[in-house]
C-alpha cells in the first residue's frame, strides 16, 4: 500500500474571510438564478467559518451557508444578510487496519475532485458517486447517492459546528439520520459541517455494483466488483448522457440535478397507484416499483413525470425553463430563467403528477426565499 502516503492540501492563509456586497447569487448556483446577497463572505479556513457565523450571531443577522450551489434553488429577491461561501480546504488519508482507510475532508474541497484522486491513490467506496456537482460538506446532509451507493453506507463522521454556540463537535455517522437524500441536518439551521470522515477500502476494487444500468454498461454482473477507475469511468458516461455533468455550454445542466426526489409511499396507496396507472397506460405497461421497508415501496419520479404528459425537453410557459432534453426529473434553465420560471414549472409538473397518478413529488433542493 505505498500509494497511500498522508496528504494534505493547505490553503494560502487569510487574516480575516474576505467579503462583498450585492453579489448576485446566481453566479453561485448551478442552476444559475437567484438574486442578490446583501453580505458575501468567503471563508478559506474552518477557523473563519466559526468567526463569522459567531459575528452573525451576535449581530442577529440573517445567515445562508452556501457550498456548491448544485441543490439550491434562490429566489429571485436575493437573501437580505450575510451568505457565507465554504471554501477550506484540506484531505488527509490514514491507514485504520484490515485493508482499510480513513479519509478526512474539509468541507469546501470540490466533491468530484475528492472522488477523482481516491480513484488515482487505490481507494474503493465513492467511485459509483463521480460527476456529482457541488462540495464535500454538502453531501451528508443530502446524504447524496447515485448509482446504488449512498454516502451513509461510508461516511464514518463529521464535524460540526453548532451555529447556536459556535462550538464545534465531533458527531458519528449513526446520529445523523441519514435516510433516502435526507439528514438531521437538512432544511434546518442548526449546523454547519466542516469537515467529513469516511471509511474506504485500499484494495482499488469497487463497492459491488448494485445499479442494473451500471452493471450493463461495465458488462458485468449485479454485486460484481470491479477496478474502482473502471467504475468511475462507467459513472461519469452515463452522466454525461443525461445531462449531468456540468457543462457550461450545455444547458442541460444549468440545473439542479434531480429536482423532486423518488416519492416512497406506503403500500396500501401502492395498489391504488398501480391501478390508476393500468387504467390510464394499459395492464401491459408495468411501473417501476422498488422496494423501501417492508411497509413502503419507492416510486421512480421521472416514469412518473413523463407518463403525466411531461416529456424530456418539455418547456414552461415563458420558455425560459423547461426539462431537460435528456433527463426528465432535471429541471433546467435554458439561458434566461428566473427562479420563477423554474419554481412554476416545478409546480406544474407536480400538479400534473399528482392530478393524474394521486401522488404528490416533493424537491430535492433546498429553496431559499422561494417557495412552489
Amino acid at each position: 500500500m505505498g500509494r497511500l502516503p498522508l496528504t494534505s492540501v493547505t490553503p494560502p492563509l487569510f487574516d480575516t474571510a474576505s467579503l462583498r456586497l450585492d453579489v448576485p447569487l446566481a453566479e453561485h448556483t448551478t442552476l444559475r438564478v437567484g438574486g442578490p446577497a446583501a453580505r458575501f463572505v468567503t471563508a478559506t479556513q474552518a477557523s473563519e467559518l466559526v468567526d463569522v457565523v459567531a459575528t452573525t450571531n451576535q449581530s442577529g443577522e440573517p445567515l445562508l451557508v452556501l457550498g456548491g450551489g448544485s441543490n439550491l434553488v434562490v429566489g429571485d429577491a436575493g437573501f437580505p444578510g450575510t451568505v457565507l461561501k465554504v471554501a477550506n480546504l484540506g484531505r488527509r488519508i490514514d491507514r485504520i487496519g484490515d485493508g482499510l482507510v480513513q479519509l478526512t475532508v474539509e468541507a469546501g474541497e470540490q466533491w468530484d475532485d475528492v472522488v477523482a484522486d481516491t480513484v488515482e491513490q487505490g481507494l474503493g467506496g465513492l467511485e459509483c458517486l463521480s460527476g456529482i456537482p457541488g462540495l464535500v460538506g454538502a453531501t451528508p446532509v443530502q446524504n447524496v447517492g447515485a448509482y446504488g451507493v449512498e454516502i451513509s453506507e461510508l461516511l464514518t463522521s463529521v464535524d460540526l459546528l453548532d451555529r447556536a454556540t459556535a462550538r464545534v463537535h465531533q458527531v458519528p455517522a449513526a446520529e445523523l439520520g441519514l435516510a433516502y437524500r435526507t439528514s438531521v441536518l437538512k432544511g434546518t439551521d442548526s449546523a454547519v459541517v466542516l469537515r467529513v470522515r469516511f471509511t474506504l477500502r485500499g484494495d482499488e476494487r469497487s463497492v459491488p455494483i448494485r445499479y442494473a444500468e451500471l452493471a450493463r454498461t461495465l458488462g458485468v454482473d449485479p454485486q460484481a466488483r470491479v477496478p474502482a477507475a473502471a467504475a468511475r469511468a462507467a459513472v461519469l458516461e452515463l452522466r454525461r448522457g443525461k445531462g449531468m455533468v456540468l457543462d457550461p455550454a450545455d444547458h442541460d445542466t444549468w440545473s439542479a440535478g434531480s429536482f423532486f426526489t423518488n416519492p416512497i409511499i406506503d403500500n396500501a396507496q401502492l395498489e391504488a397507484v398501480q391501478l390508476r396507472a393500468a387504467e390510464l397506460l394499459g395492464a401491459d405497461v408495468p411501473m417501476p416499483t422498488y422496494p423501501a421497508d417492508s411497509d413502503h415501496t419507492k416510486l421512480s419520479a421521472g416514469w412518473l413525470i413523463e407518463r403525466a404528459g411531461f416529456p424530456k425537453g418539455h418547456l414552461g410557459a415563458g420558455q425560459r425553463a423547461g426539462l431537460s432534453t435528456r433527463h426528465t426529473l432535471a429541471l433546467t434553465n435554458r439561458g434566461s430563467a428566473t427562479a420563477v420560471d423554474v419554481l412554476d414549472l416545478a409546480r406544474e409538473v407536480r400538479e400534473g403528477v399528482h392530478a393524474r397518478f394521486g401522488v404528490t413529488l416533493k424537491p430535492e433542493p433546498v429553496l431559499v426565499n422561494c417557495e412552489f
